[in-house]
């Protein structure tokens, strides 16, 4: 199995599934291709909560605002699974979910080594340049011309070792991402938002324990009633819960709790308790 996420939207990972089909037979999952453009901290965390889920398997991952510079293709092995994907910190909140720390094993994609990628239908040489198709590497769209053939190569190659691979060399990550923890000072959480999902949940990274034995809450200074299930609160209504991922959450019943709240990410969150909550 290869995995595929992105920003790109439609049609651009198309042309990705369509390189790996032409090396491989893998099953092509895709995750989403739908993360906010370039924002690589989001992409990241959705990456950490979802492919645990996922049996041993290549995942392919696109969320590249530096693509054509200098920064490097990376391959990072975690565990039975590897990651393919630009060096800018997108993969390793993944990687060390599916593998701890110490299972990782990185390797730079040596672009050298990744043979061209065509169509497979060779433009006619006698039409004009307009309407050939190009087969000089891009430098706008790694996602096909780079991470798409290294991802089934690293698929077909069923290595336990990153360094039998020819388009392959020693090395590791240049960025680090680790998704920001939240400080506990007794019933005190300050954290950020880090991310708002499509229902508008406002997801912290403040621990949802922050909301044991509590009845409500102050949320940046605003008194909102804890409920295990968004319907523990009339439609329309703002509350705060724990979601999937074990943080709380901002939510409104059957709203948008970024606007409701005046959240979006980055933005600091203070939770504490009310007046009549001891801890």
């Amino acid at each position: 199995m290869i995995t595929l996420s992105s920003d790109f939207g439609t049609p651009y990972p198309a042309a990705m599934k369509g390189v790996i089909l032409q090396r491989t037979d893998a099953r092509l999952v895709d995750v989403a291709h739908d993360f906010p453009r370039q924002d690589v901290r989001t992409a990241a965390f959705w990456l950490r909560e979802v492919l645990p889920y996922f049996p041993p398997a290549t995942h392919l991952v696109v969320v590249d605002p530096g693509v054509g510079t200098d920064r490097n293709a990376l391959v990072v092995r975690a565990g039975d699974h590897a990651l393919v994907g630009p060096d800018n910190g997108v993969l390793l909140p993944a990687a060390r979910r599916l593998a701890g720390e110490e299972g990782l094993e990185t390797a730079l994609i040596d672009e050298r080594e990744i043979g061209p990628v065509e169509p497979t239908t060779p433009a006619d040489s006698t039409a004009d340049s307009s309407e050939r198709a190009s087969t000089t590497r891009s430098t706008t769209f790694h996602g096909r011309d780079v991470f798409a053939p290294a991802a089934a190569a690293v698929h077909d190659a069923e290595i336990d070792s990153l360094g039998s691979l020819e388009c392959l060399e020693s090395g590791t990550w240049a960025v680090d991402l680790e998704l920001p923890a939240a400080e506990l000072e007794g019933g005190r959480a300050i954290g950020e938002v880090l991310v708002v999902d499509g229902f508008g949940n406002v997801i912290t990274n403040v621990p949802g324990s922050s909301l044991d034995g509590r009845d409500r809450i102050l949320a940046n200074g605003q008194s909102v009633p804890v409920g295990v299930t968004f319907a523990a609160v009339p439609a329309g209504e703002r509350l705060a819960t724990v979601g999937s991922h074990g943080y709380v959450e901002l939510d409104v019943n059957r709203g948008r709790g970024d606007d409701a709240f005046g959240l979006e990410p980055g933005d600091r969150v203070v939770l504490e308790p009310t007046e009549n909550d001891s801890d």
